[in-house]
């Protein structure tokens, strides 16, 4: 699966399959190596944005689109909360190298970038047929290597990328999550103007952040909610010591069901509260856990801006963002909680609600405005139940 190269040059970056399969590129961003899942994302844009979003902790995006780089980096667009730990990807492969940046937002080069946030990056290798390797044998555990001396020990790294467990059954939230609760004011991005804060609060929301987005809180934000973000361990009775008018659940990396074994509880407390909850990936994910459903390990995952998903509930079909590498299982849905949203790629779940409760969910990612803005109307939704609520406890 080595691509063509440009010159005549010396390898300076692999990536080693977990069964062997050894592929060689030349390095970008960090040198190192480190072990993770290789996926695939189709978007053509927003190269920043995925490989900060934390969803991706312990992963290696293959970017389908061949040039990455052109517009470079910088420091409005990174999703995670806590980028000084870096904890979004960990290796980035691309089919073309990176070039100059050529945007007036730019801040610098993506090399420089990836080199800050210690993300191992590899370029000049047939992404075409990687993205076709993982559709047929499905995301791989492998261990990507970078070295400007071009020396590596693939015996090792293959033994490495052998013994890695891979996904199944590891919690990640912890890593990647908030240590300690803050307030998040800020709303979103104006053309000319940036961010502003948000004034004079109509909501309070706790978001339990599992990797949670920037841009996700900013639309909460943006609807007049002061949010305030705890961490994943967090008990229902620290959450209802807010009063919080709802409580979202946010995305995040690893396994759901392992992430579960502590936010279970958590979640099915807040249900049998009445409080409304509004969940994302991750948070979609460990509701449908704490409601009686199961989750699964997807083949390929779903990691792409060009997803078309339907909402039974308005029938409409939205173009959405989806990363999730785990999925709900549409026949394990209980009694009383109803399927909302389906991937028209696959047939998956992509979303769920349980009758006679301010509770639901999506699979997909609706603040990454791929529509762009096709998917928006849930936050409102959110919110709309919210005041629902209210009315009820005012009869």
């Amino acid at each position: 699966m080595a691509g063509q190269a440009w010159t005549e040059r010396e390898t300076t970056a692999v990536l080693v399959l977990s069964d062997g399969t050894v592929i060689e590129g030349y390095g970008v961003g960090a040198e190192g190596a480190i072990e993770g899942e290789v996926c695939f994302n189709t978007a053509l844009t927003g190269y920043q944005e995925i490989l900060t979003d934390p969803s991706y902790a312990r992963q290696i995006v293959t970017f389908t689109f061949p040039h990455i780089g052109n517009v470079g980096a910088n420091d409005d667009d990174h999703e995670d909360l806590t980028p000084a730990n870096s904890c979004g990807a960990v290796g980035a492969i691309f089919r073309a190298d990176v070039t100059a940046p050529s945007n007036y937002r730019s801040a610098g080069a993506l090399d420089a970038w990836l080199k800050a946030r210690g993300v191992i990056g590899l370029t000049g290798i047939d992404t075409r047929a990687l993205t076709a390797f993982i559709r047929d044998k499905g995301m791989q555990n492998a261990v990507i290597a970078h070295s400007s001396t071009g020396s590596f020990d693939i015996e090792a790294l293959k033994a490495r990328a052998k013994a890695w467990p891979g996904l199944v059954g590891l919690d990640l939230a912890k890593d990647v999550a908030v240590g300690q609760s803050a307030v998040w004011k800020q709303t979103p991005w104006i053309w000319d103007a940036g961010y502003a804060d948000m004034a004079e609060p109509k909501y309070k929301i706790v978001a339990v952040d599992y990797g949670t987005k920037r841009n996700i809180l900013r639309l909460m934000a943006g609807l007049g909610a002061e949010v305030v973000v705890m961490p994943p361990t967090v008990s229902a009775e620290e959450i209802l010591a807010h009063e919080p008018d709802g409580v979202f659940l946010s995305n995040g990396p690893g396994d759901p069901a392992a992430t579960g074994e502590y936010a279970v509880p958590m979640i099915r407390e807040l249900v049998d509260r009445d409080v409304p909850v509004f969940g994302i990936c991750l948070g979609h994910q460990m509701l449908a856990l704490a409601l009686g459903a199961k989750t699964e390990k997807m083949h390929q995952g779903h990691h792409g801006a060009n997803h078309p998903v339907k909402d039974f509930t308005t029938g409409k079909v939205e173009i959405v963002s989806m990363n999730h590498g785990f999925a709900v299982a549409a026949d394990s849905l209980p009694e009383g909680v109803e399927e909302t949203h389906r991937s028209l790629f696959d047939g998956s779940n992509c979303g769920l609600k349980l009758s006679g409760k301010p509770v639901f969910s999506v699979q997909h990612h609706p603040e990454a405005s791929p529509g762009p803005q096709d998917s928006h109307y849930l936050f409102q939704r959110f919110f709309d139940l919210i005041e629902a609520t209210r009315a009820k406890k005012a009869a």
